[in-house]
Order: structure tokens, then sequence, then C-alpha cells
């Protein structure tokens, strides 16, 4: 496909302005002007129109192909929540209205709705209060750290370290270094969980808190939750829930209610909203009582004459973590989508997503070597460790898998699993649409056998096969981008 600026032809225009009746002679000043000929594409209308519509159809998204991306809830987003998003009533406030008094008459539907989902959030995850500010998950994970530190600051806790689980997300040793901890990572066992003899050895008064996936990062809920829980508590460190999981356990275990003190959650994965290219995100944090006092500002509050205002008076508060209030657009579809579903509703939710997890992993575990053949919650995670053996790795039935119009699922993650293929389906796939997942990856198998140097030329049908990605990733070409910053100096 060429670049328009190949399908340049000059003096082409898409729209021509009529001739003014009058005069008109504005100066625009020089310094908002650029220096140099902009150099735009010349084309109709109809060419840009079908350019652009081309370029969509090579995008793959969750609207277009099955993305079984496991650790990550790739579902589908219901349109009936993009509606609500798009209402003019919502989309034309201007995020400074609710700090003019004068104005609030017009923004107490949407503090409302801000207020409301902190309450839903609240009694789905057992916690006592949440902030709606951060805009993604990690960003999440670092709220709730640094109220972690600020909890033990306050106290005069002196706590150097954060324990986090082998299988973790790549973000949560990050996050914590990020707040100022030292990492204590502890293995797996032969189930798949934290070690709990080997997490003991570590838990002292130097601890701050544990970093915990649950149900973790192999698909498997630790049955010592509350052991460990237990353990942290009693050096008053603090329980950290990664919500990245929370699709398996909705509406039928409460993080809150099993020891944790304080849990992000992944609104564009739990709650259906849009998901990838860079955002958008949402990733509210909710805390426990004693870590309230921490939760940054501002929050929305209820008044008794039944209005809703933000309140900024929280002396101990960590302080801004976003501007204005959180990705309200996101924020809004999720609202949205519990109140669609409801209370019995979001129980199928996480019955389903299990439902298909297990469905996968007990078709496809004959074909596949299975990392830990026992109930899995939301996501299974399998090893391509014999297929390996005959020269075709995970990332050759990834690429195998484009070809026929799927999206791969997580490979080489979590990296306790040697050629892990990590599947998720989520609840939103139809049987018929998992059934043909399952029956493309035996065909890959099957082929692996017969013929697996084949796998070294997949994907044949992308404009792009088989890039060199250590080298794209080690050998970044920016001189393109630095000549261009030169020039616009």
């Amino acid at each position: 496909m060429d670049l328009i600026f190949e399908k340049s032809i000059k003096g082409v225009r898409g729209y021509l302005n009529p001739k003014p009746d009058v005069d008109i002679k504005v100066e625009f000043p020089s310094k908002y002007r650029r220096k140099e000929d902009t150099n735009l594409p010349e084309l109709s209308e109809l060419d840009v129109v079908r350019h652009f519509l081309k370029l969509s159809q090579r995008n793959v998204g969750v609207d277009t192909t099955f993305y079984p991306l496991g650790s990550c809830t790739m579902k589908y987003n219901p349109k009936f929540t993009e509606r609500i998003a798009q209402m003019p009533a919502f989309t034309d406030i201007h995020p400074l209205l609710p700090q003019l008094k004068k104005a609030d008459k017009l923004t107490q539907g949407s503090l409302e709705v801000l207020y409301e989902m902190e309450k839903w959030l609240c009694e789905i995850t057992g916690m006592d209060a949440f902030t709606m500010q951060p805009l993604a998950g990690a960003h999440g994970e670092l709220t709730g750290v640094m109220m972690i530190a600020a909890y033990h600051k306050a106290k005069g806790n002196k706590k150097k370290y954060i324990i986090v689980p082998d299988s973790s997300h790549g973000t949560n040793p990050a996050t914590a270094a990020i707040a100022g901890y030292e990492l204590i990572s502890i293995p797996s066992d032969e189930n798949g969980v934290m070690d709990l003899e080997a997490a003991k050895k570590h838990i002292n008064q130097d601890v701050a808190g544990m970093m915990l996936t649950c149900p973790d990062t192999h698909g498997v809920f630790n049955p010592h939750i509350d052991e460990i829980a237990e353990l942290i508590h009693k050096v008053d460190g603090l329980m950290y829930y990664d919500g990245a999981n929370l699709n398996a356990t909705l509406g039928r275990c409460r993080p809150g209610d099993i020891g944790f003190d304080v849990i992000h959650i992944n609104i564009h994965k739990t709650f259906s909203t849009p998901h990838g290219g860079g955002g958008p995100g949402a990733g509210p944090v909710g805390v426990k009582e004693k870590l309230i006092p921490y939760l940054p500002i501002s929050r929305v509050v209820k008044k008794d004459d039944g209005t809703f205002r933000l309140n900024y008076d929280y002396p101990k508060s960590i302080g801004y973590i976003s501007s204005f209030y959180g990705n309200f657009g996101i924020l809004l579809r999720a609202y949205a989508y519990v109140l669609l579903l409801g209370k019995e509703g979001l129980k199928e939710v996480s019955n389903n997503a299990v439902l298909n997890a297990n469905y996968i992993k007990e078709r496809l575990k004959g074909h596949y070597q299975i990392a830990f053949d026992r109930i899995c919650m939301h996501e299974c995670v399998f090893s391509a460790s014999q297929q390996a053996e005959r020269g075709v790795h995970a990332i050759d039935i990834a690429k195998y898998l484009i070809d026929q119009g799927i999206h791969p699922p997580t490979v080489y993650f979590p990296l306790t699993v040697k050629e892990a293929i990590m599947i998720e389906p989520t609840e939103t796939e139809s049987k018929a649409t998992i059934d043909n997942f399952i029956d493309v990856m035996i065909q890959a198998d099957e082929l692996s056998k017969t013929n697996p140097d084949l796998f070294h030329s997949f994907p044949q049908t992308t404009p792009v096969s088989r890039p060199d990605e250590v080298k794209a990733a080690m050998d970044i070409d920016t001189s393109y981008f630095l000549k261009k910053s030169s020039t616009d100096e």
C-alpha cells in the first residue's frame, strides 16, 4: 500500500473555497507560521477517504478479530456504552466547570456518575473508598503504592521492601522501584502459586507490603491468600491487589474481604471499555478505611442537600495524580456497562470467562503441554516445548495464527513457563469462535509434525512478514526525527 504522500498529484484538491465577495486581508502573526513549505499531499477527497479507510481495515482489534491475549482481557466493547459516552450532555461539558459556582447545576449529572461509580466499585471489590483519577492500570499501581508509602511515612515506619511473586505483571516490580522500595521476588511452587514457605522467610518488619495478582498470571487462584494477608498485616504491611485479572472473580470474590488493603482496577479490561493503542484507559484505585486519608484530591462528595461537590480538604493526600477527574469518557462507559448488567450479570461475566478458559484448556492439553494441569480461572497457560523440539517455537505458532485471521495469544509470558502460550478467551466470545481457534491451534500442532520448516515463512499475508524485532528495539534509526526537530527549531 502506497503512502499518502506517494499518491499525491500536484494541483489536485479535495475542496476549493469560493472566491469571497469582499476583500479580506488578515495578517497571520509570523511566529505562528511554519518557516518552510508544509509539503502536504495533494489528493481529491475521494482518494483521501479511500486511503484512510484502507488503513483502518489493516488494524487488528476486538471488533475485527478474535483477540485471546492472555493476562490482558481484550473483550468486546458494547456499542450501547459507546452511545452513552457520546451524549452531548457529557461531551459538551468543560472540565473546569465544576469549579465555577454558577455552573454547578450544569455538572451535577457528571459528578453523580463519578460518585455512584465509586460506590459501585466499593461494593464490587469490598473496598471503602476509590479514587477515579488514575489513567491506566500501571498508573493505578503507582497511585496505590504511593499511598502505601504515605501510610508508612505517617506512622514513622522504616520500611524497605515490597514482595512480589516471580509470576507478577512486569509493572509490579517497576512500580515498587519508582515508589522507592527494593524488590523481593518469590518463586512459584509446583502448583503455579507463590511459594508460601519461601515467602515466610522474607516477611519481617522491613516489608512495606506485598503486590499480588489473584488469580495469578498462571490463571490460578492462590489458596493461601488468607494466611499470606495475615502474615503481612502482622508486620504492619499492606496487601496490594493487582486488578488486571478481576474478570475472573467479578461478582464472586471481593478482594477487600480476603485481606487486601488497596486495589487498582483496569476499567478498560474488566468493564469492557476501549483498550489498546496506548489508550484510552482508566485505573481507579480502591482502599480500605485506614488508607482513605491518603487518596488523591479532589474527591466527589454528596452534600446533605443531595448535591455533589468536589472536596479538596484532605491534608494527608498524596496530591494530584492526573489533571481534572480521571478519564471520564472511559469511566462513563464502565458506568453504563455495570448499570446494564447489574449484580447477576456481573457474576455471569466471571462464570463464562472461567468456563471458556477451561474449555480451551481441556481441548488443547492433548496437543500442547499444559503448564499447570488443574482447574484454571480466566486464562490457561500452555508450553510449546514439544513443538520447539521439532523446531517450531511459540513465536512461530503466533505468526501462523496471524495468517489464520486470529490475533496471537500472549507468548513467552509468564517468564516462569518455557515457550509460554497464554490464552484468555474472555466471556464475550461465542463457542463457534472458540472452537475455530482450537481447531487452528490443533492444525498448527499437526503441521509442526509434518512440515516444521514452513513455520519460518509465516505470516505470508502481511505487508511485513518477520521483522528482526531485536534489531528494531536495539538499533532504532532516529535520524529522520532528529533532522525534523532541527528544521523546526
